[in-house]
């Protein structure tokens, strides 16, 4: 997996690859270039064998501010159309690549998680934030919709049409409480502990099997658009395959000699 990145920090260890966008002293907004890193690492992260997780971590006590005001707003008051409509495929792009990258992510929420930033925690699979934690889908407040980056598809399925709603027309921050009781949140814990919580529900992930976890990524958002005797049907596939694997003899080798398994991914 690559670590050589330039505009978000990247650390690959046991399984589990930490990430973080690295501009604490602006509360971490995204770039043109930033985005784009984002997009290309997550789509590479599909063909790594080496990491079965990603956590995404906040930086100096913030999550993300969404794309930087100076360096992403002010440039986009200038463009034409054609500019515009390549901008939004690339940063819609980036959800696709965290959907389809077959790894299970965990987003580490801590202080402002606000516009792109509120995206990538939607975007992830679990959500792992602190009391301090403000969350805001803020479009509305530049004077632009709610329908950013899936938004209008995706929250909804996480905390409900009208509270999506209520979020996408109002631009307002949702709590970190909110968050929780509205299942946008996994848990709430403190911010001393929010990095250790996150790396052991990764490592969890890591220590399972990562062939049936991609099976499992890819259904949860696969069955978005299925019936549910395409669903069913589906999943009676995707499970038979997962039957075939080495990982499912190896559970049962573990269960008849009273072990735990040890899966490898196969």
């Amino acid at each position: 997996m690559r670590t050589d990145v330039t505009h978000f920090n990247c650390e690959v260890s046991e399984g589990i690859a930490a990430i973080a966008l690295d501009r604490p002293d602006r509360k971490n907004p995204l770039t043109f270039d930033s985005y784009a890193e984002l997009r290309n690492w997550f789509r590479d992260l599909h063909y790594d064998e080496e990491v079965k997780a990603v956590v995404f971590a906040p930086n100096g006590g913030n999550f993300s501010s969404g794309g930087d005001v100076h360096d992403i707003i002010g440039p986009l008051t200038k463009m034409n159309m054609k500019e515009l409509l390549a901008f939004t495929r690339m940063t819609g792009d980036l959800v696709k690549a965290m959907v389809n990258c077959g790894k299970p992510i965990i987003a580490a929420v801590d202080g402002v998680c606000a516009g792109a930033g509120a995206i990538i925690a939607m975007a992830s699979d679990l959500r792992i934030a602190t009391p301090e934690a403000k969350t805001a889908f803020l479009f509305n407040r530049v004077g632009l919709a709610g329908c950013d980056m899936g938004a209008c598809a995706i929250l909804p399925r996480i905390i409900g049409q009208g509270r999506a709603a209520e979020l996408l027309y109002l631009g307002r921050s949702m709590s970190a409480d909110e968050g929780e009781r509205w299942g946008f949140f996994n848990r709430v814990v403190p911010a001393d502990e929010l990095m250790e919580v996150a790396t052991d529900t990764a490592r969890w992930i890591a220590n399972g099997p990562a062939f049936a976890n991609m099976m499992t990524k890819t259904m949860l958002a696969q069955e978005w658009s299925m019936s549910i005797e395409q669903a069913i049907e589906a999943e009676a596939q995707a499970q038979a395959i997962c039957m075939q694997g080495q990982d499912f003899h190896r559970a049962f080798n573990a269960f008849v000699a009273k072990e735990r398994p040890v899966f490898e991914g196969d």
